[in-house]
């Protein structure tokens, strides 16, 4: 499978024992197959607030996701069943370095598109920020 132009529905949603947020995106992306899973590559926009960035998602061995966003923002968070990561997360009013929890990644995702859901916990200084739940949604 080479790269392809897909459309993304992506729906995340954040709480912080007292509030739940979600957004949702519908994009287009780039997606392809790896050595070790999938990868989905999109531009974000002004809706998302990192506007002049670009987004990848990369999920390896179903066990992982990787999300690496460079341009006006820069972040790397690892979702990682069974490992806590220490990540750099960028926002538009600075860095900040957080620990994440994984708690779920369920993959359906195939050489046609699918769907990927994962749960992870943030903290900063070992203190909760919130959880958070990724659903993206991919059809070529």
């Amino acid at each position: 499978m080479r790269k392809q132009d897909v459309s993304m529905k992506l729906v995340s949603s954040q709480s912080d024992g007292d509030k739940k947020e979600s957004t949702e995106l519908l994009s287009r992306a780039i997606y392809e197959k790896t050595i070790s899973g999938y990868k989905l590559t999109y531009d974000e926009s002004e809706a998302t607030g990192y506007e002049g960035s670009t987004t990848t998602i990369e999920l390896f061995e179903g066990k992982k996701v990787v999300m690496s966003r460079t341009g006006s923002v820069s972040s790397n968070l690892i979702v990682e069943l069974g490992t806590k990561h220490h990540c750099v997360y960028g926002t538009p009013y600075g860095d900040f370095m957080v620990g994440v929890n994984a708690k779920s990644i369920d993959s359906e995702l195939d050489e046609k598109g699918g769907k990927l859901d994962f749960k992870y916990v943030i903290d900063v200084n070992s203190s909760y920020v919130g959880d958070f739940d990724v659903y993206i949604e991919v059809k070529s």
